[in-house]
């Protein structure tokens, strides 16, 4: 613990020397950070923008979760749907994140749906082959044991196939979580009205007059708020 708080304060340092450097304009000093946290705070944009944002992390983060957890399971266990599925999750891995979030505001506007689909479109990939190589790992003499006491599908994945999967699980959502929260930021930035991305840009005029003025543009549109 004490290792810990040390590694903090080295961090808090650091940022503040190197505040000191570029300039407040570039980085601004920790006080002034923690001075704006409290003003947010109790104006009570903090509490909105931050609910609305994790709202729309835990709902892509479960979406993909599900769907990957399913896809992953599948490929794993069924060569042929390992066949058929790879291609289609290669094609994932390699699209950039900006690609499919622009791609999906294009295709289905600027709303709210397309936003959350976005995101646990870029998750689910990475869950879905995580998921996949524990899969490919299961015990195949629990498999029989299961067969020889005759366990229906529900109680075979709850006491036999999930403690299997539970590292990898474990592991897809604790990567997965720190990757939908970026992303979500991403999206927010280009294309929602509201959340800690959004704020970002409107807090600083000089991030991208073209992105700002898009924005702003935005709030006439319909649907762009929806």
């Amino acid at each position: 613990m004490a290792l810990r708080l040390i590694s903090l304060g080295l961090l808090i340092a650091a940022w503040s020397i190197g505040s000191h450097i570029a300039g407040p304009r570039l980085l601004p000093e920790p006080q002034a950070v923690a001075l704006a946290i409290i003003a947010e705070a109790r104006s009570g944009a903090l509490a909105f923008n931050l609910g609305v944002t994790l709202a729309r992390v835990a709902a892509s983060f479960l979406i993909a979760m599900a769907l990957g957890t399913v896809f992953g399971l599948m490929m794993g266990r069924y060569r042929s749907v390992d066949r058929l599925g790879d291609p289609w999750l290669i094609a994932l891995l390699n699209l950039p994140a900006l690609v499919i979030i622009v791609l999906a505001y294009v295709w289905a506007g600027l709303t709210e749906s397309a936003a959350i689909a976005a995101v646990a479109l870029n998750k689910l990939p990475i869950a879905t082959v995580t998921v996949r190589e524990g899969a490919r790992s299961l015990d195949a003499g629990l498999d029989d044991m299961a067969q020889v006491f005759r366990m229906g599908p529900w109680v075979r994945l709850r006491h036999v196939v999930f403690p299997q999967l539970a590292p990898y699980l474990a592991a897809a959502a604790r990567s997965g979580l720190s990757l939908v929260w970026k992303i979500v930021l991403i999206v927010e930035l280009l294309g929602r009205p509201n959340g800690v991305g959004f704020e970002q840009l409107e807090r600083d005029p000089g991030l991208c007059p073209r992105l700002r003025g898009r924005h702003v543009g935005d709030r006439n549109i319909p649907g762009a708020a929806a």
